[in-house]
């Protein structure tokens, strides 16, 4: 065969091209994260109150996102995803079925280590009291490693088990019926014991979180590959069903690990309890040094938990003045600053021990945040772990173990680049963009339906006397108003009330409480619910919307139903489906209500409807609920439900992610019955006209 001859391009027409294409790509991501962007914006502004300066100060990170996001998928396509399809294919052409199971494995093992969505997991655990889940708090903390491992060996197995079930064409219901009922049963035995039912919520988001823009496309091309090599498939659709092993095996491998880590552990107690000298052998296991449990009690607990810690009051207050040292703060605090930890942690006792805070230093005090460099060097350090060790098990397994090459070595070369970067951009937008606008909406949305108001910030004032800084109104009643001028940053000097008990007359100091007050009164605390569902829907569904695997999907949906199932229609039901589950989830956060029982129904409904359904679809439906939940909607969605537990008192916010798992595949199979009623009222319409 003659070689092509090689088409010499200008110079600036090859950069007129590439612009084209660079911008319509960054033009397509940023129309899909357009949505829920502009919706979280507004509902931000116009309904939480939050003002547009802050708004606006996640526009950097929102724009890193939409950068990294175009940059990761187009990588992926032109590098991981040729070399995936390439092994696909040729895998069941040259090596046994021993050899398709063990790569099956070495490749979800490795998509899982790959994938952004699993960080953001590993990051919540920041938000865990070690007293109220032992073993949540334990299992994020000390055994992240064996935690990802364990999530990394169960897609792993998933994945081996679905090339095995493609290679002898096996239907997916049956996995669904084993490996189902299994989960539940194991859950019901799991929410019996306090540690362990703390943990559900997070062991069922670890199925959400493992299927995303990595695994999917690898996946789901591997398995198409294989399905059509083997020539075995009775259904173009028989590849799917891939993403499903994919999310439920990662649930029970985590379940059963924390089982066995949870016999060395102890059992949810009291916050004096926990920190209590007579206990310290028993929370060991936590902590391997005294130094941890310190900073863990500064960091999370409160004035009760130091005092247990320390036992008398003297080592008690030499601790917190320790704190005025910036090194040794640093090392107790972590990230937090003095600011914060005053407002959020300290007791007034506390904070008279400490140096005076001013006004100015309060409202500009938070938690520091790394430069922008160094959050892109860490991203890029996670990329490389991630993308890297990936990449060389693809090309190992296609140059080494079937002889085979590449035709296109520098588009391969330039995608693999482009997924590093990518990557790496992708997870700084999301450290600066969308985990903290699901943060900052997570703690602003108890303010809507919350009975009380609770205390915001705090405001010493030093030197203060009451003789010549209080201004003094006088009612014809006799009562008398005092009141004072307040400077904030950046506004003008604001009227504060005086309140004698605030004022230390021994020290002339005064502690203003700025109070976090709801946005609604009582009678309309309803309503304030009513708007919180509606924002949970409204972020699930415009979140969804924006996922690039679920786009991914929908295509190749309509591509092997022939059109009969339309890519919108997919798409739609989908991020239907995951706004209602979000709903759900969230009404369980406010209300406290067990993850077992929130799980309960919808996966007993779930298992009749596929009894009831098509084949091809619902190895379809089920692999919708594994691609809902990727690098868009993971970090939004666990940043806003930890947040919105954390105000609520609630253990953690898990388990919102495994609900918007559950409820689109009950869409998608509701929408499949919908089409295939449609079909069938086709038909007898047809038969019923006559011949002619």
């Amino acid at each position: 065969m003659p070689k092509l001859k090689k088409i010499s391009i200008p110079f600036r027409a090859a950069v007129s091209m590439l612009s084209a294409y660079a911008w319509s790509r960054l033009a397509e991501q940023a129309r899909a994260v357009a949505f829920i962007v502009i919706y979280l914006g507004a509902f931000q502004v116009f309904v939480l109150g939050i003002t547009p300066r802050v708004a606006l100060g996640f526009a950097g990170g929102i724009g890193l996102v939409i950068l990294g996001l175009a940059l990761f998928l187009e990588g992926l396509f032109l590098g991981l995803m040729p070399i995936g399809e390439r092994v696909g294919v040729k895998l069941p052409q040259r090596a046994g079925l021993a050899a398709i199971l063990v790569f099956g494995f070495l490749l979800g093992l490795g998509s899982t280590l790959a994938e952004p969505a699993v960080a953001a997991l590993r990051a919540m655990g920041g938000f865990v009291n070690a007293w109220d889940a032992p073993l949540l708090y334990h299992m994020i903390e000390n055994r992240a490693g064996q935690l990802v491992a364990a999530i990394g060996v169960g897609v792993g197995l998933a994945v081996a088990m679905g090339m095995l079930r493609l290679y002898f064409a096996l239907s997916i219901k049956p996995f669904v019926y084993l490996l189902i009922p299994v989960l539940l049963v194991l859950s019901a035995y799991c929410a019996i014991d306090a540690n362990l039912a703390a943990l559900l919520g997070l062991a069922w988001d670890t199925g959400a979180v493992t299927t995303g823009a990595v695994t999917v496309p690898l996946v789901v091309a591997l398995g198409i590959g294989v399905s059509r090599a083997v020539g075995k498939q009775k259904e173009g659709a028989s590849g799917f069903g891939m993403i499903m092993l994919a999310s439920a095996v990662p649930i029970l491998a985590v379940l059963v690990l924390g089982i066995i880590v949870n016999q060395e552990l102890p059992q949810k107690m009291s916050e004096a309890a926990f920190f209590a000298p007579v206990n310290r052998e028993a929370v060991r296991p936590l902590f391997a040094e005294d130094a941890g449990l310190v900073r863990h009690v500064f960091q999370r607990g409160s004035e009760e938990g130091r005092r247990a810690v320390f036992q008398t009051e003297a080592a008690h207050e030499q601790a917190v003045k320790a704190l005025a040292d910036a090194a040794h703060r640093r090392t107790v605090l972590g990230d937090m600053s003095l600011v914060v930890w005053l407002r959020l942690r300290a007791s007034a006792w506390e904070r008279s021990l400490l140096p005076t805070i001013v006004a100015g230093e309060a409202e500009r005090g938070g938690a520091p945040n790394m430069a922008g460099g160094d959050v892109f060097v860490s991203s890029l350090r996670i990329a490389v772990q991630s993308v890297l060790p990936l990449t060389a098990l693809l090309l190992i397994v296609l140059f080494v173990l079937l002889r085979d090459r590449l035709q296109y070595h520098d588009e391969m070369v330039l995608g693999i680049l482009m997924s590093l970067v990518g990557m790496a951009v992708l997870t700084s937008g999301i450290s600066t963009g969308l985990a903290p606008m699901g943060d900052e909406a997570g703690r602003s949305l108890p303010r809507l339906f919350r009975y009380e108001a609770r205390e915001a910030s705090r405001i010493v004032i030093e030197p203060f006397d009451p003789a010549t800084d209080l201004i003094t109104v006088h009612a014809r009643d006799g009562q008398r108003t005092q009141y004072f001028y307040l400077q904030d940053a950046s506004a003008k000097p604001r009227r504060v009330f005086f309140d004698p008990g605030q004022f230390d007359s021994e020290r002339g100091r005064y502690e203003h409480i700025e109070m976090d007050r709801p946005l609604f009164q009582e009678h309309l605390t309803i309503l304030g619910l009513g708007l919180v569902l509606l924002f949970a829907f409204g972020l699930g569904y415009g979140s969804t919307l924006a996922e690039p695997a679920l786009s991914a999907l929908g295509r190749k949906v309509e591509e092997i139903t022939v059109g009969v199932v339309k890519r919108k229609g997919v798409v739609r039901s989908v991020s239907i489906g995951v706004g209602l589950g979000l709903l759900i989830g969230m009404a369980g956060i406010v209300y406290n209500v067990p993850t077992f029982w929130l799980l309960l129904p919808p996966y007993v409904l779930l298992l009749l409807l596929t009894f009831w359904s098509d084949e091809d679809f619902a190895g379809i439906a089920w692999d919708c609920g594994g691609v809902t939940t990727g690098v868009v909607t993971v970090p939004l969605v666990m940043a806003m439900g930890v947040s919105v537990g954390g105000e609520l008192q609630v253990v953690d916010g898990f388990g919102v992610l495994a609900l918007a798992s559950a409820y689109p595949i009950l869409t998608v199979l509701l929408y499949g019955m919908v089409l295939r009623l449609r079909q069938r009222r086709s038909i007898r319409e047809l038969e019923a006209q006559p011949n002619g």
